[in-house]
């Protein structure tokens, strides 16, 4: 375990952010049953707390939604770089801080930058997916070449431990939160997971 993550993990020990997530699959799942739980989990990774950060080779997150109003690249010319967190620049951590005091209130400014207990960065770049179609979003969680080697367990349990995904449930301020909850979205992975990861046609 790198050093980060580290650091993350024992700063996660006192936030309120971390949710527990039940990860138990349903038995079996119809292939309809799976296409309807891929139309909600299209709804979560296309909304603005998820997709502002899978902008691929461009190396900037988006700033969209209604907080937002016009989409546009992040402010001040924020560039994630080659490490996806913007060390080689300026890192995502100098203004999305990491400081572990007063979490139940770390949030709760509109337009202040967010933080969580861990290193903020973009999603690497074969997730580039902000602004595309369901199945083209479908097929690329599917491929392990672009989802990160990842099996449906993989993708639950990746849900379960990255705490920014968890912040996009509960972002403070004004900011809209993803749809449904972070239960909820597993529950769906899991069920589409089961169905055989069924996509829809273009």
């Amino acid at each position: 375990m790198n050093a980060k993550l580290t650091l993350a993990l024992v700063a996660a020990l006192a936030t309120p952010l971390l949710a527990e997530v039940d990860l138990t699959p349903p038995d079996s799942a119809t292939e309809a049953e799976g296409l309807e739980a891929w139309a909600r989990i299209y709804e979560v990774a296309s909304h603005p707390r998820c997709s502002n950060c899978h902008t691929g080779e461009s190396d900037r997150p988006m700033w969209s939604g209604p907080s937002y109003g016009q989409a546009r690249p992040h402010g001040m010319n924020v560039r994630a770089g080659e490490s996806r967190f913007g060390a080689e620049y300026v890192p995502c951590q100098t203004c999305h801080t990491t400081m572990s005091e007063d979490w139940e209130n770390a949030n709760a400014m509109p337009h202040s930058a967010p933080r969580v207990p861990m290193f903020w960065q973009l999603a690497p770049v074969e997730a580039d997916w902000f602004g595309r179609s369901s199945p083209e979003i479908c097929e690329q969680l599917r491929d392990p070449a672009r989802n990160g080697d990842r099996d449906m367990m993989a993708l639950a349990e990746h849900l379960d431990h990255d705490l920014i995904l968890h912040w996009a449930w509960n972002p403070g301020g004004t900011r809209e939160p993803a749809p449904y909850s972070l239960q909820e979205h597993v529950d769906d992975i899991l069920i589409w997971g089961v169905a055989g990861m069924p996509c829809p046609e273009n």
